[in-house]
């Protein structure tokens, strides 16, 4: 782990000073495995580690190993794999690509889950038997804090370790058993993009045991079709993601029919001079002005409730009006509304006191290296409560746009908050990358 976050530092150094600067990739195509290569792709053997000259490479710090068989398609006779989870990453300018990922084993089974940049959920459970083989495809955004050639971003310290602003799309493999035989690339240019504006709730949490809504809800939407671009950032509300300068990068990437997802209130309401009705509901009115002045789509989001049960088992309210601010805000300006705040209440109130905090970041000592004491986070989300979340979104997504319903994964079944997924049959690969260091915000 250490050798891989030293790694991260370095490759953050080198974006934000500039040296990355490449035109555009049409289609890049690889061949894993040291066996021989198929026609028009590069040969990726396990010893090929990242540089930014060669601009592609496997990151350190996990042993993979190369498995050979027989046969006449050259894609379909060698893969790698390995033990844990591990991380390739390819050199790219920021845009919108498809993936097409082939996986499987001519002489056994596979099963692989894959996750990007900083664990977003992209793949999951693709599972093939002996002697098949699958062709997985998704839509990834790929990004860099630069707004034009003087403005940036104004990063915090710890996002210089994030695998989502370097100029860099990397890859984790992971599963019971991710077989990897051939990857390739191509620059997408006619997905829409769904930019989401948030906090610690929403954000890509890079490390375990933290995760959000953000980085799961990509997994549900239709390849070619739909990107997903979060610039949520922990401890952040909305006049902080206005002086970052976050809000400048969305607005200077989006296009007429993008969407922009704003859920704020938990580090907003912190604010003394921030009236929900005055203040706050004037802010939110900022961002659906521009984002529509841009020819994008608003979309509101209330802010889920934290773990807070009374005596007779029922959720405390905690963020005072702010839902009820955006509300208002989105039946007065005509915006679409996923009332995340309800649908959360009923999750939290029918997974109960105990049950629920499967669903947050609450672990016994001694579950993480150098963690002495018991986790208790009542606002963070575990994978499981991420991923319910992210499901209540989709819901959400289903009744407030049938426009961009209809770029949904077709068969998701419904999901109804009051009949969450049972927390014992929930199976999600775990990330390699941990820390015990509560994300900002609470």
């Amino acid at each position: 782990m250490t050798a891989l976050f030293s790694y991260f530092r370095k490759s953050s150094f080198f974006i934000l000073i500039g040296i990355s600067q490449l035109a555009p990739a049409q289609s890049l195509r690889f061949d894993f495995g040291a066996g021989k290569v198929q026609k028009g792709y590069t040969q990726v053997t396990p010893d090929v580690i990242y540089d930014k000259a060669k601009g592609y490479g496997f990151l350190p710090g996990t042993q993979v190993k190369s498995i050979e068989t027989k046969g006449k398609n050259r894609l379909e006779t060698d893969y790698v794999t390995a033990d844990s989870p591990f991380f390739f990453s390819v050199k790219l300018p920021e845009g919108n690509y498809d993936v097409k990922l082939v996986t499987g084993d001519k002489n056994g089974t596979s099963h692989t889950t894959v996750k990007v940049e900083c664990r977003r959920l992209m793949v999951e459970n693709v599972v093939t038997k002996n002697g098949e083989f699958a062709n997985s495809i998704f839509t990834v955004n790929v990004r860099t804090p630069q707004i034009n050639a003087t403005e940036k971003i104004s990063l915090k310290p710890r996002e210089l370790d994030y695998l989502h602003w370097d100029d860099q799309l990397t890859f984790e493999f992971t599963g019971k058993q991710p077989k990897i035989c051939a990857l390739e690339i191509t620059r997408n240019e006619t997905a829409k993009t769904i930019f989401l504006a948030g906090n610690s709730t929403v954000v890509d949490q890079a490390i375990e045991p933290y995760a959000s809504w953000g980085q799961m809800i990509p997994r549900f939407f239709e390849p070619k079709s739909v990107a997903v671009a979060n610039y949520a950032e922990s401890g952040e509300s909305l006049k902080s993601f206005i002086a970052a300068k976050r809000s400048d990068k969305v607005f200077s990437q989006m296009k007429k029919g993008d969407y922009l997802f704003i859920e704020f209130a938990h580090n907003d309401q912190k604010q003394k001079d921030l009236l929900p009705f005055v203040g706050y509901k004037a802010l939110l009115e900022k961002f659906i002005t521009e984002t529509r002045a841009k020819g994008g789509i608003p979309v509101l989001v209330t802010s889920m409730h934290r773990r807070n049960f009374d005596s007779t088992g029922h959720i405390i309210n905690t963020l005072g009006d702010f839902p009820e601010a955006a509300r208002l805000t989105a039946k007065e300006h005509n915006v679409a509304l996923i009332d995340l705040n309800a649908m959360s209440k009923t999750l939290w109130e029918a997974l109960g006191e105990e049950e629920s905090k499967k669903a947050f970041v609450h672990y016994p000592a001694n579950t993480f290296p150098g963690r002495t004491e018991e986790i208790k986070d009542n606002t963070h989300f575990s994978n499981y409560g991420a991923y319910q979340l992210a499901k209540c979104i989709v819901e959400g997504i289903k009744k407030a746009d049938k426009d961009l319903a209809a770029y949904l994964l077709p068969g998701i079944p419904t999901y109804d908050p009051s009949q969450p997924d049972p927390t014992n049959s929930f199976d999600f690969p775990l990330s390699p990358l941990v820390n015990v260091v509560k994300p900002d915000g609470n």
